[in-house]
Parts: structure tokens; sequence; C-alpha cells
């Protein structure tokens, strides 16, 4: 039956030229079939250097505004429309609006879980893995604002030393990773290294090893010579986890960390999406040319690599 379904995907995925993105927390036969598999934004990246017409992008809505951001010629489908991110969700373009006329000084960083237009309203954009830097390379003089995930934020202010307004969001799937789950799985495992996703709890973080983005815990782990991990993120970056590590355990922080959303997109929602060209991700080009100018500012901000 599995077999069945991917060979359609695969004949309509040629058909109609497309290439097929699957973010770290989606189900492990979704990760297996896509052309690329890792975080959002750098997803986008790879699908806009690419020849493809049609972007198949299973994760949610933001990160396919974010992929139709970078790629305004190609067609970015979302396989199940309803497939959201409340953190995303926790802040509006208005309410930023009325921020910013609070701190007419300030330079805004949002985070890359964010809505296009929120993306147009910000100065800077950043990921998990760079904030830091970004937040590192602005004027010390100017104020920043930090939206929408308030506990990544003051992973950035104690890490920058910065004074940052932070905006009250946050991830609902990493706070149901408690401080009580950390002390249990630590208990069990004291041998396990621990590493935390900054969108986790301070009391979550303050009982981690390493504080990392996805991409960075999968790197971590990569070239680590620990053979057990206690994981505090969303438990679907495990199965990446365990393929490249098959010497190694992983153990999620929660069994309760899943993210509803990022297991909304199925192999038959991507294939009546490939079939009739559904659900469509259109950023307005006023939205689109304004949000990619924080994404681009961020690039430039971060040292050639």
């Amino acid at each position: 039956m599995i077999a069945r379904l991917l060979d359609k995907i695969k004949t309509l995925k040629d058909s109609r030229k497309a290439v097929i993105l699957a973010h770290n927390y989606q189900p492990g036969e979704i990760q297996d079939l896509a052309d690329f598999c890792g975080d959002s934004l750098g997803l986008s990246i790879k699908a806009a250097e690419t020849d493809a017409e049609v972007i198949v992008f299973c994760g949610v809505q933001f990160m396919a505004e974010t992929a139709a951001i970078l790629s305004p010629h190609k067609r970015v489908l979302l396989p199940d429309k309803y497939a959201g991110c409340p953190l995303a969700d926790m802040i509006t373009a208005e309410q930023l609006r009325g921020l910013k006329r609070d701190h007419p000084d300030a330079l805004v960083v949002c985070y890359v879980n964010s809505t296009a237009e929120v993306k147009a309203e910000s100065d800077y954009c950043c990921t998990s893995s760079n904030a830091v830097e970004v937040v590192n390379s602005l004027p010390t003089e100017r104020p920043i604002l930090f939206v929408p995930d308030r506990h990544l934020g003051q992973f950035v202010s104690n890490e920058t030393g910065r004074d940052i307004v932070l905006w009250p969001g946050y991830c609902r799937t990493h706070v149901t990773i408690t401080k009580e789950d950390m002390i249990a799985a630590r208990e069990k495992y004291p041998d396990a290294i621990v590493m935390a996703h900054p969108e986790c709890t301070e009391p979550v973080k303050e009982l981690s090893d390493e504080l990392l983005s996805t991409g960075q815990m999968l790197k971590f782990a990569a070239e680590s010579d620990a053979t057990r991990f206690i994981v505090a993120t969303e438990v679907g970056i495990i199965h990446t986890l365990k393929k490249q590590r098959p010497d190694a355990q992983f153990i999620a922080a929660s069994d309760r960390a899943v993210c509803p959303n990022m297991k909304k997109i199925t192999l038959d929602k991507i294939i009546a999406s490939l079939e009739d060209m559904i659900y469509e991700v259109i950023v307005p080009e006023e939205t689109r040319v304004r949000a990619r100018k924080s994404l681009d500012r961020m690039v430039e901000t971060l040292p050639a690599k």
C-alpha cells in the first residue's frame, strides 16, 4: 500500500516538475520521501536554488510562505491548508505596528516562525540557529524588539547581554516539556547528553547540556562520541537522528512534545496536492518584497561561510 502511494507521488512529482520539502518534525514516512529534509528556512533556500517549477512544502503555513517569498516564480503548495502554527499566529502585523509605535527607536527582529505580514513589518528575520549572531550584529545603542517567541528571545538576551523587549508568544509543543520531565529523564539516563531547543522554557533549558536548533542537534549528534541523548524538542526529529546515528540511543524528553499541525500532512494529501495543485500559498507582492528585505538583512549580518 505505502509502496504504491510512494510510486504515485514520484510519478506526479516528475510530471509537475516539483520538489518535495519536509521539515524535521514531519512524520518519518514524509521525511523519507522528501527531496530535502531540514529546518524551514534552509529548505526554502534549497528549493529556491532548484529548477523545480512547484514546491510541495510538508510543514506548516509560515514555512510555505517563506518558500513563496524566496521563490516568487515557483508555485508553492501546502498539502493541508489547516497546517498552521499557533506560535506564528500569536502576533499580527497590526499588533507589531502597535509595538513599534511604543518603541519608535527600536529595531525589530522576528523569528522565522512568523507570518509573511509580520516579516514585512520587521527589520531583520532570524532562525533559532543564528538569532544570537543577528542580534550581536546590531547597533548596541538601538533597542531591540523580539517577536514572537519569548523563550527564544530570552535565550538571545542571555547570550548577548542585550536588553530585549520580548513579545509574550510561545510554542505550545515546546512548553509541554517540563522541568519534571527533564529531571526524570536525567535520573533514568544519567550518562545521556541533553539537547534542548531554545523554544523550551527557562527551567528546561537550565537542565540541558546543549541548547541547539534542529539543524544544530543533527550536526552535534553526528559529530559527538556520545551514544545516548535526551532530546527536548518535537519528537519528529528523532527519526532523522536515528537514521544518521543508528549506533546511538535517542530518548524524547517528553512523549507529549508532538506538534499536531506538523502531523497533519499524509501521503494521500501529498498526492491530492500534486494532482489538483492544492493548496497554493500566495504572498501578495508588496508583502513579499518587504518580507524579503528582512530575510536579506539577516543574511547580510552573518559571516560568509
